[in-house]
């Protein structure tokens, strides 16, 4: 199977807060409307008709504001795409999305109608009214039934994702080796407690940390008076490491020039005002030689992480491997599709015009990676969307690097909003 750069595009080029493989502006094949008729291939005997993969194009076409032909051809053109090439990449997605609907088939995987009601009501609370949702849904080309079978669809893709989870523990030999990279990753990384205070109350909170300044007042003695994150209260303020982690940009710049046992001013941030405290400053030794010679929390999120690169690998075998022996076939362009242009007139940009190659950065190889439903992921071994995300976005998430696994305890930090 080919690149499908231009399946992470259209979840990139913003979507709705419904964004998932239904609501992304882009046709299911019960809102075929072109009219183009036609079989595009087949997968395992199954038809993928054309006009499924012209309404998919179409939709893209819209997303990307590119219409009329001489902005369409452009697109392509700088992309380093042909009508063809899209035409394919997108039935290659089309492809494997089939090919998981037989995977989760096959293994049995079932969803309950509680779980799909529950996603459907988490994208309908981004919208005040029905009116609005169902607006939605109508630029979506959608009714609520065919967005329901999407999600129940992504939700059994998630299934089959976490189908490939081991109970394995990861190797000393893994953790100590991932322990060396870390040691020399986060050399000089900073962890902080904090006292929050609302962002309409900086007069006590320059009350408190003048208090403070003259050792008036006991610092895990204002966590516990004055904090307004319960969260972090309940650790005398503790939010963690700087690394890896989700902190606000300001925390991270108003903890940035603090040594240990330094106070900063008054930071302030979209949660509120901080007055910031560090409490630690990790020197990374010249050898890792054990565990014990990094910080505790991160032996955690090493194993974390471990076990989910372990998880995508196994994925990815398996996807591989059905890919390779699935009976995929392709039939030729028929003529007169809406978005076949003449390509002649649209030469390639050169080199160093800075153009993006559609087979390069953010690309996803069909045949390798974990594309559940919509082919958005940002590399080859990315996972499935976690079933909190399935219906809010088309993208997927692979949990699979030091600073993803680090999630669990975003939270509880002070975190810079996604």
């Amino acid at each position: 199977m080919k690149k499908t750069y231009i399946m992470k595009t259209v979840c990139a080029v913003g979507l709705t807060a419904a964004c998932a493989w239904g609501l992304a502006g882009c046709s299911s094949d019960d809102n075929a409307s072109s009219g183009t008729g036609g079989v595009a291939g087949t997968v395992n005997g199954v038809e993928i008709a054309e006009d499924t993969i012209t309404n998919y194009i179409q939709g893209v076409r819209e997303q990307l504001g590119a219409d009329d032909e001489d902005s369409w051809g452009t697109w392509l053109s700088q992309n380093d795409y042909t009508p063809a090439s899209v035409r394919e990449e997108v039935f290659n997605s089309y492809a494997q999305r089939e090919l998981l609907k037989e995977g989760v088939e096959e293994k049995g995987i079932t969803v309950e109608s509680s779980e799909i009601d529950e996603q459907i009501d988490k994208v309908k609370a981004n919208y005040d009214t029905d009116e609005k949702w169902q607006a939605a849904l109508d630029q979506a080309g959608m009714t609520e039934d065919s967005y329901r079978a999407e999600i129940e669809q992504k939700l059994k893709e998630n299934k089959l994702y976490a189908s490939f989870a081991s109970d394995e523990d990861p190797s000393d030999a893994d953790m100590l080796q991932y322990a060396q990279m870390y040691a020399t990753a986060y050399d000089g990384s900073k962890r902080s407690s904090h006292i929050l205070f609302n962002s309409d109350d900086e007069a006590t909170a320059q009350e408190v940390l003048d208090k403070l300044n003259s050792g008036e007042l006991d610092f895990v003695d204002a966590v516990k008076e004055y904090s307004q994150d319960p969260g972090s209260v309940e650790r005398d303020g503790d939010v963690g490491w700087n690394n890896p982690s989700n902190l606000a940009k300001e925390y991270k710049d108003g903890l940035e020039p603090l040594e240990k046992g330094q106070l900063s001013g008054l930071v302030t941030t979209q949660f509120g005002i901080h007055i910031i405290k560090c409490t630690d400053v990790y020197k990374a030794p010249e050898e890792v030689t054990s565990l014990d010679q990094i910080p505790e929390e991160w032996i955690s999120v090493i194993a974390s992480s471990l076990k989910s690169t372990k998880q995508q690998e196994a994925y990815k075998k398996w996807l591989d491997e059905t890919t390779e022996a699935a009976d995929i076939k392709i039939n030729d362009m028929p003529q007169g599709l809406p978005y076949d242009v003449d390509m002649s007139k649209y030469p390639a940009p050169n080199a160093d015009s800075g153009a993006t190659d559609g087979t390069q950065e953010g690309s996803t190889d069909g045949a390798e990676g974990g594309e559940a439903a919509d082919g958005a992921s940002a590399d080859g071994t990315d996972a499935p969307a976690s079933e909190d995300q399935a219906a809010t976005d088309g993208a997927d998430s692979s949990e699979g690097n030091a600073d993803a696994a680090a999630g669990d305890n975003a939270s509880e930090q002070p975190a810079e909003a996604a």
